[in-house]
């Protein structure tokens, strides 16, 4: 697989402390550039920003899988066992999951393991692992 360009997201955040503490301390995402509107993540070799807004959407799910999925969502595609270590410090962590950690598509193409949580603002998060990466994009 070749490499991947880092990408950039922007989104909002009603508490930086609170978002600062989950992106940077629970999920271990060093900090980069902030101000008192902004905080710029290394999330995983990518860019995000949380920015200081108040204001919150209405929530949507779609069905997948028999759960319901949470749109808008963002996250990142991890290694196996980063995937099962990071899942253990979440639930050391008494993380809330929307969908608990579970493998999709078991022995078949695309297997992939899959969780979603939220952070302290309500935005969805899902990080999934593959156990072929190069079936990423696989049918």
């Amino acid at each position: 697989m070749s490499s991947i360009a880092p990408f950039h997201l922007a989104f909002p955040v009603d508490d930086l402390a609170a978002a600062r503490r989950f992106y940077g301390g629970l999920l271990g995402c060093p900090e980069g550039r902030s101000s008192d509107e902004w905080i710029d993540f290394d999330f995983f070799g990518h860019q995000i920003v949380a920015h200081l807004s108040p204001k919150k959407g209405a929530d949507h799910h779609n069905p997948v899988d028999g759960h319901d999925v949470p749109v808008p969502h963002f996250g990142v595609v991890l290694d196996w066992a980063d995937f099962e270590a990071l899942a253990a410090r979440l639930r050391a962590g008494n993380m809330r999951f929307v969908i608990e950690p579970y493998v999709r598509f078991a022995g078949l193409v695309g297997e992939q393991a899959t969780m979603f949580f939220r952070d302290p603002a309500g935005n969805a998060l899902e990080f999934k692992a593959f156990k072929d990466r190069s079936q990423l994009f696989a049918k």
